[in-house]
């Protein structure tokens, strides 16, 4: 009796969240609607909606925050298994990507704020420190992205060798180097001073420049070449 008193079947046809979004539109819907679609059923003591509704208070009912959880955070809420969970990290990388996938195809890059929000949506959710590379050919066009290398909480490192190979093999002559502040402070370390100078002069060797480093956290973005750091 209890797993029927909390069936969304139950509800009016209208107030339910898939035939809501048929009825209506995607954007209709709430938060806590969209992902009890995604969550599909509910539990033998809460419906998709409640157990939507735990998973945005979870993430302090901010979908940025939402976006940081990972699957085994999604799993400490009672009735949210691994199937589940699997299906909302999806959901939220997909989301990630159709951001990263209209600056990756603008024809020419043009400033540092186009790359650092791009980076700032792409990166920023990391609870790790990661290392990406920007590669662009002489005409400032994107020929490739890549994250190089991932380390922990308080750092990464990147090896020039394998920047430079990679923008070899993608014909590459401009380089915009990135990594990620999980701490939210946006303050370059020595260290990312010291490996920036590292890659900028070996990038030199082979006709290469290094146009930016920039780092991203939640709270936004800081520019190399806009603080005169290159």
């Amino acid at each position: 009796m209890q797993a029927q008193k909390y069936s969304i079947k139950d509800w009016a046809k209208d107030d339910r969240p898939r035939e809501k979004l048929l009825s209506k539109s995607p954007n209709s819907l709430s938060d806590s609607e969209l992902l009890a679609i995604l969550i599909h059923h509910g539990s033998r003591e809460k419906s998709a909606i409640d157990l939507a509704r735990d998973i945005l208070k979870l993430g302090k009912n901010n979908l940025d925050e939402l976006g940081r959880l990972e699957v085994q955070d999604l799993m400490t809420i009672k009735g949210i298994g691994e199937a589940k969970a699997v299906a909302i990290a999806a959901a939220l990388e997909l989301g990630r990507r159709r951001q990263s996938t209209s600056f990756l195809e603008k024809p020419i890059i043009r400033a540092s704020l186009d790359m650092g929000v791009y980076l700032q949506n792409l990166l920023k959710d990391y609870t790790h420190e990661v290392f990406a590379v920007i590669f662009l050919n002489q005409a400032n066009k994107i020929n490739h992205f890549e994250i190089i290398s991932s380390g922990g909480i308080t750092g990464t490192v990147a090896d020039p060798r394998i920047i430079l190979r990679k923008a070899l093999q993608v014909e590459a002559v401009k380089l915009v180097l990135c990594h990620n502040h999980p701490s939210g402070n946006l303050k370059p370390s020595r260290a990312d001073e010291d490996l920036t100078k590292k890659i900028h002069n070996a990038a030199l060797f082979f006709d290469i420049r290094v146009l930016d480093h920039i780092i991203v956290s939640s709270e936004g973005y800081f520019s190399f070449a806009d603080e005169g750091l290159l």
